[in-house]
């Protein structure tokens, strides 16, 4: 079997450009190893890889592999997205470059370090940015790999001289099953891609394995799926549980921040206040809290890490105003993301900070959008006013032809007036000039190009 070399042979990305891999590729920048890629979208992620000496190609082709010498034979590291008609993904196999999988590089990595992986089917982000940011301003120095963008590193990796990494954890694909960390987190289980696993069943084994490989396992006991099929070695709860390890109380919510009472084992520990709004996010915090205790944290040291964190980009992430409505990046594209997102506003609606809900949802995905139909009919209920796009397809087919109108409609059935039809993005800020008022909170909610409008609108 093939095993990454990390001892000093050069590294070539087919598609650099995309969250998972970019941030790969910058740690190995970093340390000092040759590293290329290509990516047909060149952003401010490869002008970043580039800024750290990453060569880029801003075509997908096979001449790019021309580059390496028979005596330095590059480890092509691809992704899911890529599929075997890509031109440079089959040079590389007529060549016979080793390939492995973007899973089995962060694999290498997680075992070239004390890791932490975080995992879950929604919060994976937000949790593993917590605790980076946690090991971070406790003086560890980690090195970090997530699947958002951070303000306090800059970008979605980090490279530190410190034993520590914090590596986001994706089971999207099935290929959790290859990481063996020292601590694993699971903030939950809940089937999300449908393209992948035929049931519930199948991903409950994914993350049973997963489990079995960590040497220590962090999780939610809220989540009925991981109380009964994980059994974690250190829980922690929102509610009245009292199996659970760490627990919060006495949560309250003032404007845009949100504060609790933290308990260990029946021992109060203090307050946390933070500053990314809803429930969700106190349990994300939670899990924090458990790993940065197990590592031997105050927890005064954690909390004043906790306060201090702002959020990764598009988790809640405010990026604007227009004519007085403040408009908002989120990543949230299952039905039980869009319902926390929406409560976590509601919250801050019934606190005077704005006066309407406006969400705009792109679905994602025909798989999803088909299987998950009748949960996001129910999920808008803490909206005011609903705007349905047409499905992105992030490449897959659609042999049932299901379209936006239809999500709309089912969201209608529960949403009587309030659900508006807007098929093309493209025309979508103009549309938005027209409704949005002063005092509005316009969410704009989506794992695809969505948020292509909100730049649109705030520079019209």
């Amino acid at each position: 079997m093939k095993t990454i070399d990390l001892s000093g042979q050069p590294f070539h990305f087919i598609g650099i450009g995309g969250i998972g891999m970019s941030g790969l590729a910058y740690v190995l920048a970093k340390r000092r190893f040759r590293v290329s890629g290509s990516d047909i979208r060149p952003n401010h992620i490869t002008e970043r890889l580039q800024s750290v000496g990453a060569h880029i190609f801003t075509q997908q082709q096979a001449s790019n592999l021309q580059i390496f010498k028979q005596s330095s034979l590059p480890q092509i590291i691809w992704s899911t997205a890529i599929n075997n008609h890509n031109c440079e993904y089959k040079a590389a196999i007529s060549h016979g470059f080793p390939l492995f999988h973007r899973s089995e590089l962060l694999a290498a990595l997680i075992s070239d370090y004390y890791s932490i992986a975080v995992s879950g089917t929604h919060g994976k982000t937000t949790t593993s940015s917590l605790l980076g940011y946690l090991l971070l301003e406790a003086g560890l120095d980690p090195t970090i790999i997530v699947g958002g963008e951070v303000n306090a590193w800059e970008g979605n990796a980090r490279l530190g001289e410190g034993k520590f990494l914090v590596a986001e954890a994706d089971e999207s694909d099935g290929s959790l099953t290859k990481h063996t960390p020292k601590i694993g987190v699971i903030t939950n289980i809940e089937l999300d891609h449908p393209d992948h696993y035929q049931s519930l069943q199948q991903l409950i084994s994914t993350f049973q394995t997963f489990a079995r490989q960590c040497e220590l396992v962090v999780g939610c006991l809220d989540c009925e799926t991981v109380r009964e099929y994980i059994k974690p070695d250190i829980g922690y709860t929102l509610m009245d549980r009292p199996e659970a390890d760490y627990w919060a109380q006495n949560i309250k919510y003032q404007g845009k921040e949100s504060e609790a009472q933290i308990w260990e084992r029946g021992e109060y520990l203090g307050k946390i206040r933070l500053q990314i709004p809803g429930q969700h996010n106190i349990s994300n915090a939670l899990a924090a809290i458990a790993v940065g205790r197990k590592l031997g944290l105050a927890f005064e040291t954690i909390s004043d890490a906790l306060a201090g964190f702002s959020g990764a980009k598009r988790r809640f992430e405010i990026r604007g105003e227009y004519r007085g409505a403040i408009l908002v990046d989120d990543y949230a594209h299952h039905p039980s993301e869009v319902e926390a997102t929406l409560k976590a506003a509601r919250v801050q609606a019934e606190q005077g900070c704005y006066q309407r809900i406006v969400a705009i949802f792109q679905p994602h995905r025909y798989t999803r959008t088909q299987t998950f139909l009748a949960e996001f009919a129910t999920a808008f209920r803490d909206a005011d006013q609903v705007i349905i796009t047409d499905i992105y397809g992030a490449g897959e087919t659609n042999p049932n032809h299901l379209s936006g109108a239809q999500v709309a409609q089912a969201i209608e059935a529960h949403h009587p007036g309030g659900v508006v039809y807007h098929p093309e993005v493209q025309s979508l800020s103009s549309y938005l000039s027209k409704i949005l008022q002063k005092g509005d909170l316009a969410l704009f909610l989506g794992a695809g190009n969505l948020n292509q409008v909100i730049p649109e609108l705030i520079f019209s």
